[in-house]
């Protein structure tokens, strides 16, 4: 969420932000929506100091009097205005504060223009695409593919986009995630286990709610499962005050993560390379907030480290604004290449959402100077979703005799050097 007294202050700073991410805002419903809630503040404050005033008087009168008498009859008014105001208060603030959520995180400064994800920048690469995948094929048309990624029988079980992984494929994805959590761990990430069911008030402070409900699996009991641990990691603070002195604060958790992935069709579908059901390892920040773009960099170094010991090519994106997610204040994707599709797949998005996110979860820290609360700046980032991973690991590492090599830095987690169909 904004600071109100920035949407106040600076309409055209907020205006501008809102025309760098190319969203559609009714900016001027907002800010009178904002004037007009803090005129009934002003008018229900007036009507309990008309209150308390006669509630003096009466408290000097003779009871009986017709002057008690008359207070008792203006007091009555009073009550009864003084309701019907913080009746209309109260609906003019649900207002408010649902405006207040519809209106996007601003863009930081060094975020490069542009609408579309053509206008994203290069910010770094690694690794010779053409170095790679001398016998690469696209995963799925590998021969023996369908043996350990079952999407057939998926599909008869739940739905397309729920694969089974079976044998060396369950193998594989289990050695990723351990070898993810472990390099995590060590880079300072303390590791956690949160549920994977989260309420309507943990998406609403990550941003998913009221942004991404079509995107979300919903249970009958209004939880959520999570698209991303970076929903419960967020919130472990939520409405909580923590010390200065403990930050920044880092975590890492693997969860499942569900995504409907409405509207996806075409080729960037095939095999791993959209599920609905797929595991991922999450990195996630808590910091103070003259670190927080430094400490973006070290998170996305993070993420770069794990793709390095992978042996995979990849770039860095820096996202325009146009690409930019509704709760970002700016964002990199990593990418990598897979040899067998020719393309470049993302595998990691590495954020800085400023204040937006501790705003709506009243995540704070004390200052040790001023001895005050102040919000805290969250950034998360993937570290990392394994289906791409994967698909990668298979198009680049396919040799002539139909094996897949297995990379030296994954080979203790996995136990052998070359997986086979």
């Amino acid at each position: 969420m904004l600071d109100p007294k920035l949407l106040r202050e600076s309409p055209q700073l907020v205006r501008a932000a809102i025309a760098k991410k190319h969203l559609e805002v009714d900016l001027d419903a907002v800010l009178a929506l904002d004037s007009a809630w803090r005129a009934q503040i002003g008018e229900v404050e007036q009507l309990r100091s008309r209150q308390k005033a006669a509630n003096t008087a009466m408290a000097a009168l003779p009871k009986g009097s017709p002057e008690f008498v008359a207070k008792v009859q203006e007091m009555k008014a009073v009550s009864a205005a003084v309701k019907e105001k913080e009746t209309q208060l109260k609906e003019t603030e649900e207002k408010w504060k649902q405006a207040m959520l519809s209106l996007p995180n601003l863009p930081h400064a060094t975020v490069p223009a542009g609408r579309t994800p053509e206008e994203n920048v290069v910010h770094a690469t690694h690794g010779d695409p053409q170095a790679v995948g001398a016998h690469a094929k696209p995963h799925w048309e590998i021969p023996g593919f369908d043996r350990l990624f079952d999407f057939a029988r998926g599909a008869k079980v739940t739905g397309a986009g729920f694969p089974f992984l079976v044998g060396d494929g369950a193998r594989l994805s289990r050695a990723l995630l351990q070898f993810f959590l472990d390099e995590d761990t060590k880079a300072g990430y303390t590791e956690v286990s949160p549920p994977i069911f989260v309420n309507a008030a943990s998406a609403t402070a990550t941003g998913q709610l009221p942004d991404k409900e079509g995107q979300m699996y919903e249970t009958i009991d209004k939880l959520y499962a999570v698209p991303t641990a970076e929903v419960p990691l967020t919130n472990f603070f939520r409405d909580e005050i923590v010390d200065e002195e403990t930050l920044p604060i880092r975590r890492c958790a693997y969860t499942p993560c569900f995504r409907r992935e409405a509207g996806s069709y075409g080729k960037d579908v095939r095999g791993l390379n959209r599920v609905h059901q797929f595991d991922k390892v999450e990195l996630l920040k808590w910091v103070h907030p003259s670190q927080s773009h430094d400490e973006l960099e070290s998170l996305r170094t993070d993420a770069e480290r794990l793709l390095q010991k992978l042996e995979l090519p990849y770039r860095v994106l820096l996202m325009c604004g146009g690409d930019l997610g509704f709760a970002q204040s700016k964002k990199y994707d990593l990418e990598v290449w897979a040899a067998g599709q020719k393309r470049w797949l993302e595998v990691s998005s590495c954020s800085n959402f400023e204040a937006f996110q501790a705003r709506r979860a009243q995540i704070r820290f004390r200052a040790k100077e001023s001895g005050k609360p102040e919000l805290v700046h969250t950034l998360n980032g993937s570290g990392l979703a394994v289906p791409r991973v994967l698909a990668a690991l298979l198009e680049n590492n396919l040799q002539p005799d139909g094996r897949v090599r297995i990379p030296a830095a994954l080979q203790p987690y996995f136990g052998k050097e070359h997986l086979s169909f």
